[in-house]
């Protein structure tokens, strides 16, 4: 699977797939800062071939920041000014 975020901003949530498990944890922003390292993230555990549902983790907690694009499309995620995360936004 491609890997899946969602924000309840309501209840300063985050949930998505890691591309095997689901994942769910605390939204911590403040502005375009983002941080996913201090969410307390959780996960179903799942087996899952390979390891990209680690390296996907990984990599989510070393986010900073986040742009989206000026036509709305796509959330960027930022290491420093790098971005090494994208989504595309659904309605």
């Amino acid at each position: 699977k491609k890997p899946t975020i969602a924000f309840d901003l309501k209840e300063n949530k985050v949930t998505g797939n890691n591309s095997c498990n689901q994942y769910f944890g605390a939204l911590i922003k403040d502005g375009s800062k983002i941080n996913f390292k201090d969410a307390k993230m959780g996960m179903t555990m799942m087996a899952c071939q390979g390891n990209g549902d680690s390296l996907y983790m990984e990599t989510l907690n070393k986010i900073e920041s986040y742009t989206v694009t000026e036509d709305g499309k796509t959330l960027n995620f930022l290491l420093g000014n790098i971005v090494v995360m994208r989504f595309s936004l659904l309605d």
